[in-house]
């Protein structure tokens, strides 16, 4: 595996071709860049978002050329804090042109996930991202393995399948439970 960082990620979501698939299997991220505005959140305050602004460059970018970025995330419920201000993020992903998923871990068998979140690009790349024990995100672990990526596709279409479109979810029991 081939571990990328900065600039060399990032340019997965400039140079892949048709599809990036994002699977997120934890409830919880520590990332310190995400850290000031989580707080914003659970304080009740504004954030001008100038920490995701980045992120959602590259997606239009990708999404405006007929690109397509998905992401489905397995969360517990009832949600945690964290989970509840994704669920406030997400909308600015989603006008920037991702399609976002939630599936409630209790509705899927864990042995059907991976335990580790990864980006599956085109079919044939899966990019494990990599986190410091601090919840700083380092960078992701690249292979083209075909066993690794046949079996992260299965999972993929297995949780994509199960999982509840943005618009649903947001209004769903899950989010009051």
């Amino acid at each position: 595996m081939d571990l990328l960082q900065g600039e060399a990620f990032d340019d997965l979501f400039r140079t892949f071709e048709r599809t990036a698939f994002h699977l997120e299997v934890q409830d919880t991220y520590h990332t310190p860049g995400e850290s000031g505005p989580f707080h914003l959140f659970l304080n009740g305050q504004d954030d001008d978002l100038a920490w995701h602004r980045p992120w959602l460059a590259l997606v239009r970018e990708a999404t405006s050329v007929g690109k397509a970025i998905t992401r489905a995330r397995v969360v517990t419920v009832p949600h945690g804090d964290y989970t509840r201000w994704g669920l406030t993020i997400a909308e600015h992903n989603i006008t920037a042109g991702e399609d976002i998923r939630w599936l409630p871990r209790h509705i899927i068998d864990s042995a059907e996930l991976t335990t580790d979140d990864y980006w599956l690009f085109d079919d044939n790349r899966v990019v494990f991202t990599v986190f410091a024990p601090d919840g700083a995100f380092k960078g992701g672990a690249a292979t083209t393995d075909p066993v690794i990526v046949r079996h992260c596709r299965t999972v993929r279409d297995r949780v994509w399948e199960a999982a509840i479109p943005h618009a649903q979810y947001s209004v769903s029991d899950h989010t009051t439970a």
